[in-house]
């Protein structure tokens, strides 16, 4: 039995998401209006992850089919009941995917994600060939550079294989 998981941060990416949770198989991508793409959900690394909130100009998700097995699995990775909540949206012609949405405690608007973050979202935005003018909104999010060494390194060393497509 499969899900659709709708996809707007860092999970992007179908290789990303794959290495995450291998049933993950990219169905679609759409750009839904009223709603904007937040970097403000507090995350255990005391960074802004990204987010989003029912208002604003309208953003892009990633429509994927993952197995129900698997989804127990990235609710795990994306700490669901501890930071974020699963919530249903409708993406048109897709239906009601799931998602994950920051709960109010987790919201610190004055957060900013990682370097290694904002481009794992970025690699996805281009991988799935969102318009330069939304890649450019991202990329002009203030972003820091991770002061864990070791967490860095990891997850640039991730960036490098989304770059190179390989996993």
């Amino acid at each position: 039995m499969t899900i659709r998981y709708a996809g707007y941060g860092s999970n992007l990416h179908p290789l990303r998401l794959q290495e995450r949770v291998p049933s993950a198989r990219l169905v679609g991508t759409k750009f839904v209006s009223g709603w904007s793409l937040q970097f403000h959900k507090r995350s255990v690394d005391n960074s802004g992850k990204c987010n989003i909130t029912a208002s604003g100009s309208g953003i892009f998700f990633a429509v994927f089919e993952i197995c129900e097995k698997d989804k127990l699995k990235l609710d795990v990775i994306e700490r669901l009941g501890n930071g974020y909540a699963d919530r249903a949206v409708t993406i048109p012609g897709f239906g009601d995917c799931s998602t994950y949405v920051a709960e109010d405690s987790h919201i610190d608007n004055n957060l900013q994600p990682y370097d290694w973050y904002r481009e794992m979202v970025l690699l996805g935005c281009q991988r799935l060939g969102f318009p330069v003018a939304y890649r450019l909104q991202i990329s002009q999010t203030v972003a820091n550079i991770d002061p864990h060494p070791g967490r860095r390194k990891k997850n640039l060393q991730i960036v490098r294989m989304l770059q190179n497509e390989r996993f």
